[in-house]
């Protein structure tokens, strides 16, 4: 005798808007482990399936993050020899963790980020 496949299970384990959430809490983490910025990156760079226009703001928001932030820390460190990467790299610390406490909270109000492509704060 066999069952007839039941319809439980067939949604996301994780909704689009939990995923948004656990790529800010991996970019936060990323701070002190770099390895889940990564994680955090593929995550947001991999919703591509259509969402609402709030959550897929935040996810180009992230992947254009993750980007920047890479091009900041790698000419910051290429800057460290002439004396200026540590202000290059002070910058990148203040930047990003503006761009994902403000992207959080945007999160947590329901709320899109305005301009995900901007290279600032997403306003």
């Amino acid at each position: 005798m066999s069952k007839k496949p039941s319809k439980q299970g067939k949604g996301p384990i994780i909704e689009d808007r939990g995923l948004a959430f656990a790529v800010y809490i991996l970019y936060f983490l990323g701070y002190v482990t770099g390895i889940t910025t990564f994680i955090g990156a593929m995550i947001a760079y991999l919703q591509d399936r259509p969402t609402s226009s709030e959550l897929r703001s935040h996810f180009t928001f992230q992947v254009r993050t993750f980007w920047m932030g890479l091009l900041y820390l790698i000419a910051g460190g290429i800057l460290l020899q002439m004396g200026i990467g540590v202000l290059v790299l002070l910058w990148w610390f203040v930047w990003s963790l503006m761009r994902n406490v403000k992207g959080i909270l945007a999160l947590n109000r329901n709320e899109s980020i305005a301009n995900p492509n901007s290279w600032m704060f997403g306003d």
